[in-house]
């Protein structure tokens, strides 16, 4: 009898995995408002992700532009969806940055001490990341707009275009937050987020690949961020992509899996 009551009166406990996968949602969100904040409240992280847009695009518009030859299209048309994808990749360095300080700060003791996801962190970083790579992307074609961009997309290019922006702004996040995992220290992250700035100039992103040598023209074509480039380009000013979309889109994808599966691994060491 007495084991009877006692197996009727002990309520049901939740599964464990619906408990982990709540409190990992949990701390996604709690991890993604604490760097939306840092974002907020760090003026030069703002003028960053603000001002590099419009200089580079005022630079190449009016000082380089004429000499740069582009065929048919007008060079502003080609010139802002290379540099959107510029400069996605230079705001990255602040993740490379912040994932490097939160290892070495002191911080991850204290929430090692917590019951909390450690992934929460690096998807805290990353989700910040693409959030202020779309605000540069808004004032890049803002300020496009105003200085000549007149893009030919329809809606459903645009959408393709977004699409492939969010994905690129997430792999680049990816990577950066494994640079931040190797970094050993605060000061070397910047270093080595470098590597993510110069990665997409080497592309079609400002000059149109055949004007290069061959060997270096090869090379460049053949590199992950040049169809990306050449994709949102199309989308945007509404020209046929062809097989180039699904190859930036394999690349991307590619990117994001290995990439998030290596930094969580580093990660989870280099906290513990």
């Amino acid at each position: 009898m007495t084991q009877t009551l006692s197996r009727e009166t002990v309520p049901a406990t939740p599964s464990p995995k619906r408990l982990s996968f709540a409190s990992a949602i949990a701390d996604c969100r709690v991890l993604i408002r604490r760097n939306v904040k840092h974002i907020a409240r760090n003026p030069e992280m703002l003028f960053q992700a603000v001002s590099l847009p419009i200089v580079l695009l005022l630079l190449f518009r009016f000082v380089f532009g004429g000499a740069i030859n582009v065929g048919a299209m007008s060079y502003v048309d080609y010139l802002v969806p290379g540099l959107i994808i510029v400069c996605m990749a230079f705001n990255a360095t602040t993740t490379v940055v912040g994932v490097a300080s939160d290892l070495q700060g002191g911080i991850m003791q204290r929430f090692r001490s917590m019951p909390m996801s450690g992934s929460a962190v690096l998807i805290g970083h990353v989700v910040s990341g693409v959030l202020r790579s779309m605000l540069s992307t808004v004032i890049m074609i803002a300020v496009g707009l105003l200085v000549g961009f007149r893009p030919g997309g329809g809606l459903i290019d645009w959408l393709g275009a977004l699409g492939l922006f969010v994905l690129f702004a997430t792999a680049i996040s990816w990577c950066a937050v494994l640079l931040g995992t190797v970094a050993k220290t605060v000061e070397g992250a910047g270093g080595l987020g470098m590597i993510l700035v110069f990665l997409p100039y080497a592309t079609s992103a400002l000059v149109p690949t055949a004007s290069m040598p061959g060997v270096l023209q090869v090379v460049i074509d053949n590199q992950p961020v040049t169809p990306v480039v050449d994709s949102v380009r199309g989308l945007l000013n509404g020209m046929p992509v062809g097989s180039t979309g699904w190859i930036a889109l394999a690349w991307l994808v590619g990117v994001v899996a290995l990439t998030g599966t290596v930094a969580v691994r580093r990660f989870k060491r280099a906290a513990a």
